[in-house]
């Protein structure tokens, strides 16, 4: 399964992605972690993984990419082979620990470097060139808002998680995903995040369809910890744990 993981900046998408990716890979899953958020440098930690480098450098990097794109989206050139294995992605693109594969397609360098979007074109032609069997979960972790729908990056998803944080923002976000995910036919899933005694029951009134909340994450002292000094999440955290078996429930 194929799933975008989208929201606010700041709602917890890594958090999210790096938590659900552990535990599917400890039952056994073979998971591929897309590090989409260019702006965003600490997936990799949470992981506890070295960030491979981007994988618009397969292509020539960035203004190369751009440059193949200059005629339009259907004009561009294939980068991958259909049917292609991860492993046939040079090693230095990809990073593999205890079941999981890190891949990122690039990241904000420089001043004035021009826009993000090479990398999501390379990231909308990896995704439908590979294949997949039932025991893959892919993990997208997208940037902050919405354009990445508007680029088209999440076309090929099985589903879209989106992260739902205690402020109007997140909420009112939550709605025009729902939305976008009835536009392209994709079920939308919820994970609310820090989540309080106070906020809990706001938060699920504001969620479009309850029996799609996959799982209510509250503060954590070992999680919010590690997220702060760029350590390891824990493995086999609980509320994870029971947000990775709702989530296959809803996939399958």
């Amino acid at each position: 399964m194929i799933i975008t993981v989208c929201g606010k900046g700041g709602s917890g998408k890594s958090t999210v992605t790096s938590l659900l990716a552990k535990t599917f890979a400890s039952k056994g899953k073979k998971v591929l972690v897309l590090d989409c958020d260019e702006s965003n440098y600490g997936l990799h930690r949470q992981l506890w993984m070295e960030l491979p480098d981007s994988l618009v450098d397969m292509f020539g990097g960035k203004d190369a990419v751009f440059s193949m794109q200059a005629n339009g989206p259907q004009n561009m050139p294939r980068l991958f082979s259909e049917g292609m294995e991860l492993d046939e992605i040079p090693e230095r693109y990809r990073t593999v620990k205890d079941g999981i594969t890190l891949m990122s397609p690039g990241k904000i360098e420089e001043a004035n470097e021009a826009c993000a979007c090479p990398f999501n074109v390379v990231v909308a032609q990896l995704i439908p060139s590979l294949n997949l069997t039932n025991d893959d979960a892919i993990f997208m972790d997208m940037e902050a808002g919405v354009e990445h729908f508007g680029r088209g990056t999440d076309n090929d998803s099985d589903a879209i998680l989106m992260k739902i944080d205690p402020s109007y923002e997140s909420m009112k976000l939550s709605r025009k995903v729902t939305d976008i995910g009835s536009q392209l036919g994709v079920p939308v899933y919820y994970a609310l995040n820090k989540v309080t005694a106070e906020s809990e029951e706001l938060m699920v009134s504001s969620v479009p369809d309850r029996s799609h909340i996959i799982g209510i994450f509250r503060n954590d002292a070992g999680i919010l910890r590690a997220g702060m000094i760029g350590e390891e999440f824990p493995s086999g955290n609980p509320m994870a744990v029971a947000a990775s078996e709702r989530l296959s429930a809803l996939c399958n």
